[in-house]
């Protein structure tokens, strides 16, 4: 089974040896890791004609113009040739050398399972390692579809999808969200269009802080607005203080590790 992996990238040079380093560790999974970079102007493009010799033909990239964040996603999955599709964006980190292979084999397994789901770690903006000091973000061990309602969903960055329900139900909408694109895709997929998944015991992504979902108090407006939307687009109603809780709920992913005595 072949997974594509897709990165997309803007004038993040300092940040991607970190993502690109935890792909090469990588063991026992068939990948192809799609580098997508926004024309940047930092050498970024110097920085992938250094590293893609080290992925033996497995790194393809391009750079070019696009229109943010979500239509290079899209140009990644339009050039993907994997059975499953995933995401690890420039400032993050795969949080283990077998993430790959164990997001693939529970579709080996189940031929009818349409997607999976893990957790992920949140490290400091400054992190050059998965040592980092981490909170571990639990959402998919307790989340249902029903609470897309209250602006929960599973960790976007943990979800492997079946490339084919790209063709099927559509790409993210970059022209309609700047910052919610990731869960109008996931309310249309796992509410809308009720797409098998499971949720998977693993943490596969260390985060680092940061992001147009968290930077600053009108960022957070402006997302609580855009998921209003993107729920009731798909008939799931909703209103902006019916966002509030999602907060304490939060909180309490996060806090989690604590009670079960470890980090990860």
């Amino acid at each position: 089974m072949l997974i594509s992996l897709i990165t997309v990238c803007y004038n993040s040079k300092p940040l991607l040896p970190t993502a690109f380093e935890s792909v090469l560790r990588q063991r026992d999974a068939d990948y192809e890791y799609l580098v997508v970079d926004g024309a940047s102007t930092d050498g970024t493009v110097d920085l992938l004609r250094e590293w893609e010799p080290r992925f033996g033909g497995r790194m393809r990239w391009t750079s070019e113009p696009d229109r943010g964040l979500y239509d290079a996603i899209n140009k990644g999955i339009a050039r993907a040739r994997g059975d499953l599709i995933a995401l690890l964006h420039a400032d993050d980190m795969l949080d283990a050398d077998d993430v790959l292979a164990r997001w693939c084999a529970p579709f080996r397994e189940d031929p009818a399972l349409q997607a999976v789901y893990g957790d992920i770690r949140f490290v400091p903006q400054g992190a050059t390692g998965r040592d980092a000091p981490t909170m571990r973000y639990y959402s998919g061990a307790f989340w249902r579809p029903w609470m897309f309602r209250w602006g929960l969903m599973p960790p976007h960055p943990s979800f492997a999808i079946r490339r084919g329900r790209f063709a099927e139900l559509g790409g993210y909408l970059p022209d309609v969200f700047r910052i919610a694109a990731d869960h109008e895709l996931l309310v249309r997929y796992l509410y809308k269009a009720r797409l098998r998944a499971r949720y998977l015991p693993l943490c596969t992504t260390a985060m680092r802080l940061g992001g147009l979902s968290t930077d600053g108090v009108q960022a957070r407006i402006r997302l609580n607005r855009e998921i209003v939307r993107a729920n009731r687009m798909n008939g799931l109603w909703c209103c902006l203080p019916m966002m509030a809780p999602k907060y304490a709920y939060k909180v309490f992913e996060v806090l989690l590790p604590r009670f079960r005595g470890g980090r990860r």
